[in-house]
């Protein structure tokens, strides 16, 4: 912003970056909340981060400085060094409320494998004020001293330090050297990091996500910012597609320059205390604003790239804009229940099907049935029964699509905590539904349960089963008027495991459903992406949504956080209309065999419609791959201009050889990064491309496409 709006402050700060006073660290577009932004966003966050830096500064960072951010997914240091980061600094697990982190100083490794060089500044802050006790606090503090004695202290005003005070300055001056107090040297961060590496003997490691025990009402709050960051995601993802599409050469300048645009309108919004639900109410009307100008942007690039890619006028085709097969019910631009089929990343076509839905009224309530599921719902619309027919087997323990409400007013930090005791308050809504039948179609059917969550609340909900569809759908609005509640969906498994899986960035987050360790009984609510599973050897159950991120998964009792209504610093917070979606999945064997991952993605990216002269022919994937447990997350076109990029990932934790097919020959072909630089020549033959990915790996290729004649 200061770069935009002052040019003579920023020509100030650039030539103290030149004489080494001021000094640029971070790496990302800005300080990103790390358990909501999908895995793209991330990746974003340093593609646009380090090429700033690089433009501007004159070379990319290697210390991703993160220090007031609320936890960090375990696939993060991959996509740090994948955009060039290979150290990682923050502070905020030592506000942990249950256990504390055992090392200042480690190798963080990801789920797949990839470590970087972590550090907790041992002061516990990063606002430090240089006074004699707090430097002496951070020697004493320090948990690997008896590796190393180098140790980070952030001081100055301000989330990881930067605004130091004369006293500040002359305090450090005084005690340099002096008996009693560690000596003090200023350092860059990747002078420090160097340092820290050579001078530190045996560096334990610690793997995994780096959850932090507090502050989980975040994962909810502020949710239509929450709603309109999923759809952005989701849009811009969809117009990138269309663009790598349509202009293999290229995109026009004024395209590529408004999804670019609308990318940094999501990433800026995806500020720690933005997208978190953490700020002033001012704060969210203008990033509700921003936001739904991104979808707007990417919503007209992926009008104009569709009308280059196959027209504009005629009948209505659908478009599949996933790395998944589709065979689905939809509903086409004129309203009309229709089948389609289509492959992966490219135009399907309407087809035929000769499975149904069947709907049964009964006095207790309503059946719904496929060939896939046979579901039994009460007069309120809780979910009594959910029989898998590959299963054969009954996955409910009790009721289901259950909606409780809990007392939700924190002890501090309004709209950042969930406290323990909140959920030692539950109250089931048990009111009166009144139901409609919305659809009654061989191919569908809806039905609409209206009813109050209490005097001032109401919920409207819309239960669907499609004839081709494994899993049930829940479609809310929500007219929210409650003041320091939490309403949450419940769904008892008849399924009991250790441990349950979540949905993370690029990959999952395996946590324990019991409480044997502090660690476990701190993680009540946790951050997932679009799905979290519970199974066991034989079968399981599946929550997937379009929007949400909070979710608990206690014995077999799987929930969902769906709205709060905080305080502070926002006293209206959540108050007025919300929509939001659901679905639940029952299926034989665990989520890898079931592909939870894959019908998660279906069930949240609908497929898209464009027109053409005439009812084309359904054309064969722009990409495909042989194993269903790679999934092509990407495909773009590159910010040089040059050819397209495609970014792929083991979804299931197994190493695997794969195949990648193209719709057109191959030209040029070469892993890459996310920053998009040409790493090494990838082999290729014709249309098809060879990969081997370890568990959970990411991968980028860059690729120039043959023309054909």
């Amino acid at each position: 912003a200061i770069h935009r709006l002052d040019p003579e402050l920023f020509q100030r700060i650039l030539d103290k970056t030149k004489s080494g006073q001021w000094v640029p660290v971070g790496g990302s577009w800005v300080e990103p909340d790390c358990n909501l932004p999908s895995g793209e966003s991330l990746s974003r966050q340093f593609l646009y981060g380090q090429r700033y830096f690089e433009q501007v500064f004159g070379k990319r960072q290697t210390v991703f400085w993160n220090p007031d951010v609320f936890g960090y997914n375990g696939q993060l240091p991959q996509i740090m060094q994948q955009a060039g980061l290979n150290r990682f600094l923050t502070q905020k697990l030592s506000w942990n409320k249950f256990t504390t982190p055992l090392h200042h100083t480690f190798y963080w490794r990801g789920i797949d494998g990839s470590a970087v060089l972590a550090h907790f500044p041992p002061a516990d802050t990063y606002n430090g004020d240089c006074s004699v006790t707090e430097l002496r606090r951070h020697a004493t503090n320090y948990k690997d001293y008896d590796r190393g004695a180098e140790a980070y202290y952030i001081f100055g005003y301000g989330d990881g330090g930067g605004g130091p005070t004369p006293k500040m300055l002359e305090t450090i001056r005084r005690v340099k050297d002096l008996q009693g107090i560690p000596r003090a040297e200023y350092r860059t961060p990747d002078a420090f990091f160097d340092r820290l590496e050579q001078c530190t003997s045996d560096i334990p490691v610690q793997s995994g996500e780096l959850y932090f025990e507090l502050h989980r009402g975040t994962f909810t709050s502020q949710a239509e910012t929450k709603r309109l960051n999923a759809l952005a995601e989701r849009k811009l993802h969809d117009a990138e597609f269309a663009l790598a599409a349509a202009y293999p050469d290229g995109p026009p300048d004024d395209m590529k320059q408004a999804i670019e645009q609308a990318w940094k309108l999501v990433l800026l919004n995806q500020f720690h205390d933005i997208l978190p639900g953490s700020s002033i109410a001012e704060v969210y009307e203008r990033a509700n604003a921003e936001l739904k100008q991104a979808c707007d942007s990417a919503d007209k690039v992926l009008s104009k790239a569709l009308q280059q890619w196959v027209g504009s006028e005629g009948v209505a085709i659908p478009i599949n804009t996933v790395g998944l097969d589709r065979h689905e019910i939809v509903e086409d631009p004129n309203g009309q229940i229709a089948v389609v089929a289509a492959a992966a990343y490219s135009v399907g076509s309407v087809v035929s099907t000769s499975d149904t839905v069947e709907f049964k009224q009964t006095s207790q309530g309503y059946v719904l049935s496929n060939p896939y599921l046979t579901a039994h719902l009460s007069k309120t619309g809780e979910l009594t029964s959910l029989i898998c027919a590959a299963s054969g087997m009954e996955h409910l323990a009790g009721p289901s699509n259950r909606l409780v409400m809990y007392d939700d007013a924190p002890t501090l930090w309004d709209a950042w905590d969930i406290d323990p005791q909140a959920l030692e308050s539950p109250r089931a809504i048990e009111t009166q539904a009144d139901v409609q039948v919305l659809e009654q179609h061989p191919l569908r059917v809806s039905l609409q349960f209206t009813r109050k969550l209490s005097d001032r609340s109401t919920i409207k909900q819309t239960i669907q089963l499609d004839a081709l569809s494994p899993y049930l759908v829940f479609d809310s609005e929500v007219d929210w008027n409650e003041k320091h509640k939490l309403l949450k969906v419940e769904f008892s498994a008849d399924t009991y495991a250790d441990q349950a899986t979540y949905e993370s960035q690029y990959g999952v987050a395996v946590r324990a459903t019991h409480c044997n360790t502090p660690a476990d009984v701190a993680r009540f609510e946790c951050p997932g992406q679009r799905w979290i599973d519970l199974s066991d050897a034989g079968a399981g159950l599946s929550i997937m949504t379009d929007c949400k991120y909070g979710y608990s998964v206690r014995d077999n009792l799987m929930a969902v956080s769906l709205l709060r209504s905080s305080t502070y610093p926002d006293p209206d917070q959540d108050q007025g209309v919300h929509r939001f979606r659901h679905a639940v999945y029952p299926h034989a064997g665990g989520w890898r065999e079931a592909d939870t991952p894959g019908l998660a993605k279906r069930f949240v990216s609908p497929l898209r419609w464009a027109r053409s002269g005439e009812a084309e022919p359904a054309t064969p994937a722009w990409v495909a791959v042989d194993k269903p447990q790679v999934i092509i997350d990407t495909i773009k076109p590159a910010e040089d201009g040059k050819g397209m990029i495609v970014r792929l990932y083991e979804a299931h934790g197994a190493k695997c050889a794969a195949k990648l097919t193209f719709a057109h020959p191959i030209g040029r072909a070469y892993l890459s990064n996310t920053l998009e630089d040409e790493i090494a020549e990838k082999p290729h033959e014709g249309y098809q491309l060879s990969i081997q990915l370890r568990p959970y790996q990411l991968k980028t290729l860059r690729l120039e496409m043959k023309h054909e004649s």
